[in-house]
């Protein structure tokens, strides 16, 4: 079990929103949904997109770059890239469908712990 450290108050992130953040050198995507905190890896595990960019609807968010998406509330793949043909056909050959590492969190009074 890892250390649990704050990263934000939790009236700094709104409900239904997301925000990246860095902590200890690793760069975290927070977001707050239904009154629960989800952490996880902000970079896309496609191509390194930045999903604190991407669309959030409920727990899944949608990375910018390819249209990969996951769900934050366990990191599995709901789909590896967008659309079909030819390009996506080679871009899911060329790397596999990987979920996104995810963290326990806890509210803590006005805290969001992020357990690292």
């Amino acid at each position: 079990m890892g250390k649990l450290t704050r990263i934000a108050n939790i009236n700094d992130l709104t409900e239904g929103t997301m925000k990246k953040y860095k902590i200890q050198g690793t760069e975290m995507l927070i977001a707050r949904i239904e009154g629960k905190c989800y952490a996880t890896q902000n970079k896309c595990p496609h191509f390194g997109g930045d999903l604190s960019k991407g669309k959030l609807h409920g727990t899944i968010v949608t990375c910018p770059r390819h249209g990969s998406q996951f769900n934050l509330a366990d990191g599995s793949v709901v789909r590896w890239l967008k659309g079909t043909g030819f390009i996506s056909t080679i871009g899911k050959t060329l790397k596999s469908p990987k979920k996104l590492m995810t963290y326990n969190t806890k509210i803590d009074g006005q805290d969001i712990m992020v357990e690292i």
